[in-house]
């Protein structure tokens, strides 16, 4: 890991600075939030996995696959923020726990020139959630009510 960010988030983030200007950048969260790696099917969206203080339906659960590794499974209802979700779980996905818990949104800032703060702090919502569900929970996807 990178001291900022997981390596493989390097060509994303040269993808979304190499855009023209703000629209560009939105459309390429569009095609992010219909790539979603790890989708959450609506289905599966409870108040348990809800992340608060967003204004869009947004579920995120955490668990650890067969080999231990981080694995986030995201939804939302909006597409901006879909987009952020798909990003951020191809951030942390098969990552150390504790490589998640050290991760911060300083991604996005670099993604956007340093000028989106509501942008950061939709990630920082989603980021802030994941980590914690290790810290407060043996059950990770269970971990949403102690963050409320």
């Amino acid at each position: 890991m990178s001291t900022l960010w997981p390596e493989h988030l390097d060509d994303i983030v040269e993808e979304f600075k190499d855009c023209f200007d703000s629209m560009e950048r939105y459309e390429l969260l569009f095609d992010y939030a219909k790539n979603n790696p790890n989708p959450l099917p609506i289905e599966e969206w409870t108040e348990e996995n809800q992340i608060l203080g967003c204004q869009s339906r947004a579920h995120v659960i955490c668990s650890l696959d067969e080999g231990g590794l981080f694995l986030l499974k995201a939804g939302a209802d909006a597409q901006i923020v879909q987009g952020l979700m798909s990003i951020t779980a191809i951030a942390v996905n098969g990552l150390k726990p504790i490589e998640v818990s050290k991760l911060t949104p300083v991604y996005v800032e670099e993604m956007q020139g340093g000028s989106q703060r509501a942008l950061r702090a939709r990630v920082t919502r989603i980021g802030r959630a994941a980590p914690r569900a290790f810290q407060v929970s043996a059950k990770p996807q269970r971990a949403w009510r102690a963050l409320r």
